[in-house]
């Protein structure tokens, strides 16, 4: 299954189209303090949001402490969402924010963070702008090895870059929805989007030009 998304080959089921009738129904219960509402809510969204909160902090202990941080927003929040976009949308836009402010932390605090590359997103060719027609390089087989691979290489992307390929290829999620969540504009997205598929497909190919390692045996003939 060559064609397979990206979501099907690591193994991740997203939340499919949102029911927006479903979750106006499940703020209100939220701003009533219904406790089912909130057992509802982390039982959608729980699993989704450490994902994508995994995928872009690559640290499982962090990752639990920034989805805590994440609900408690949603939460206290929620009597301020004005539905200007999907339920979805809304919280990834805070899980995003909160693993950015994890890294930012991290890189102030114990001084193990390189910074955030922008690099030259303000120039933008019309290649960056359009959609990429290619196959993404995540179309390839479904075996566990190759998800291990690609896991290992998004960890080699730029977090910046990270962000916008987990979202378009894992999560499946929509320009404007991603443009919505990174709080950017659609080109920005798109040349993100582009950047970090180009950084995974040269990892990838870097690793299987990489030579085999030979083990020799400690006081071998030389």
């Amino acid at each position: 299954m060559p064609n397979a998304p990206l979501n099907s080959i690591l193994g991740f089921s997203g939340s499919g189209q949102p029911d927006n009738a479903q979750d106006a129904l499940l703020i209100e219960r939220l701003r009533a303090n219904e406790e089912m509402a909130y057992e509802e809510l982390i039982q959608r969204f729980e699993h989704p949001v450490y994902n994508l909160v995994y995928r872009l902090l690559n640290d499982p202990s962090e990752s639990a402490d920034v989805v805590q941080e994440v609900f408690l927003k949603v939460f206290r929040k929620v009597d301020g969402f004005r539905g200007d976009c999907s339920l979805k949308t809304w919280i990834y836009r805070i899980a995003v924010h909160e693993s950015y402010n994890q890294r930012r932390w991290f890189r102030r605090h114990r001084q193990q963070e390189t910074a955030l590359e922008s690099g030259d997103e303000q120039t933008l060719s019309y290649m960056d702008v359009i959609p990429d027609a290619g196959p993404s390089p995540f179309q390839m087989t479904l075996d566990h090895e190759t998800r291990e691979r690609i896991e290992a290489a998004l960890q080699e992307v730029k977090p910046v870059f990270r962000a916008a390929v987990i979202l378009r290829d894992i999560e499946e999620l929509s320009y404007e929805e991603i443009a919505s969540i990174l709080d950017t504009n659609l080109g920005t997205v798109k040349s993100r989007i582009l950047r970090g598929r180009e950084a995974v497909r040269k990892q990838l190919v870097a690793e299987e030009a990489a030579p085999a390692m030979v083990w020799a045996p400690a006081g071998g003939n030389s």
